[in-house]
């Protein structure tokens, strides 16, 4: 019997959310690509963070940094030496893992064979600038969007001249050669990243973590989640990463495994200016507007992962029911991130007439509104594809709308219908995808 977590991984393919990465050519571990829905339903996060998290807000600057950065960024990071993981091999499957994710010391998780010895492993992707592959050409593909942030520090107080606290944010692609891969979309070698760096005064630390695990926890919950399936989690001074000082996830509860990390909250204290200042010469100190006093603001980081919030998402709201012997699966996704608005449908795919006005009008929503045609198959059928793609309604056009020029608009989550004039029309729709 399937899982949910094989049930969202099957619909995700079938109705177009997600695909394997390479796959006419047997796949490449671990990579995806988003399909047609699936691209929609991204950027309908993304656009949601970032409207939430920049523009309703004055203390906060957008950026967009590059994938590639100087080899001296990583080098004054930290993470050429402190970000490191430790690997262990299986010596019968040959199967690596990380060894803080063995739960039995000296046996392979896979197949219960002996474990070698442990050994040290950089998760960056390191990568050659120009023809010749030697050491004064090496970069890596960013395993972090935060650090050009950092890099940009002085040129948005140069710019912009904001008052502390404030915050610069990026969304973007980053890489990690990770070890342990698996569980869908949840861990990846490419992934995308929504960040931000909130620069604060050392002693005001406190008041602003608190502060941003409410922000944080309020937008994942206004995507429409439940409350019940998330937490929050402190890590152990052995798990902080080498710049934070005191670090806290907010878990899940993925249909693998229960409770796991979907975000990070890190207190990354003055590490990053103080190291790029001292490294690159540059003075990137803060100088108070009110006081003069120059310093290193301390940093906040609410860091959120694109993919971990698609799958919990998808997590959150599929459903399943029977209607007549038949099995109906439907994502209730809030009508701001479903992929598709509004669908229409003639009544029969072999009425000139039908096809006719219902082609006048998906004309006239598609202005407003991202919409599907689809004239395929049994009304029913249509109907049910629709649900599974997440789609909030289904305009169908009858010969009754040749008569009366009005239409049947069916709502995804109730299936109840009602009748709407087409002049009518995009003020009710609008209304009920509050757009």
């Amino acid at each position: 019997m399937e899982n949910l977590m094989d049930k969202i991984v099957s619909l995700c393919k079938r109705r177009g959310f997600i695909y394997p990465g390479s796959d006419i050519y047997g796949g490449l571990a671990n990579t995806f690509d988003f399909g047609p829905l699936g691209v929609e339903l991204k950027n309908n996060i993304l656009k949601s963070w970032w409207q939430n998290f920049v523009h309703n807000r004055d203390d906060i600057y957008g950026l967009d940094g590059g994938i590639l950065m100087n080899y001296k960024i990583w080098e004054a990071s930290g993470h050429t030496k402190g970000f490191i993981d430790v690997l262990i091999e299986c010596k019968k499957c040959h199967k690596r893992f990380r060894v803080d994710q063995i739960e039995k010391k000296n046996e392979c998780p896979e197949c219960g064979g002996g474990l070698a010895s442990p050994k040290k492993f950089t998760p960056m992707f390191k990568t050659f600038i120009g023809p010749v592959e030697d050491s004064s050409n090496v970069t890596y593909l960013r395993p972090e969007t935060a650090q050009a942030i950092f890099v940009n520090f002085k040129n948005i107080i140069d710019t912009f001249h904001p008052e502390i606290p404030f915050g610069i944010a990026q969304m973007g692609k980053a890489f990690r050669n990770e070890i342990t891969l698996g569980n869908f979309i949840f861990r990846k070698l490419e992934f995308e990243q929504m960040e931000i760096e909130y620069f604060i005064k050392e002693k005001e630390w406190e008041k602003y973590f608190e502060y941003w695990k409410k922000e944080m926890e309020k937008w994942f919950l206004g995507l429409g989640v439940k409350n019940k399936n998330i937490r929050w989690r402190e890590h152990k001074k052995d798990e902080l990463s080498h710049y934070s000082k005191h670090t806290e996830d907010l878990e899940y509860n993925f249909p693998f495994g229960g409770f796991k990390e979907l975000y990070g909250l890190a207190y990354r204290t003055d590490y990053d200016l103080k190291n790029h200042s001292q490294k690159s010469g540059k003075d990137l100190k803060y100088t108070d507007l009110k006081t003069n006093e120059k310093f290193y603001p301390h940093v906040i980081e609410p860091s959120f992962g694109l993919e971990r919030t698609m799958l919990a998402i998808l997590s959150d709201v599929y459903g399943e029911e029977e209607i007549k012997g038949i099995k109906r699966v439907v994502l209730r996704l809030k009508p701001e991130l479903a992929p598709i608005k509004v669908a229409v449908f003639p009544l029969l795919a072999n009425k000139p007439e039908l096809i006719k006005k219902a082609r006048q009008v998906y004309e006239i929503i598609r202005p407003h509104f991202l919409a599907m045609w689809d004239d395929r198959g049994n009304i029913g059928k249509r109907y049910y594809a629709q649900d599974e793609a997440g789609t909030p309604f289904c305009l169908t056009i009858d010969f009754d709308t040749l008569e009366k020029d009005d239409l049947t608009i069916r709502d995804r989550d109730t299936m109840k219908q009602e009748r709407v004039k087409i002049k009518e029309l995009v003020d009710y729709l609008k209304g009920r995808l509050n757009e």
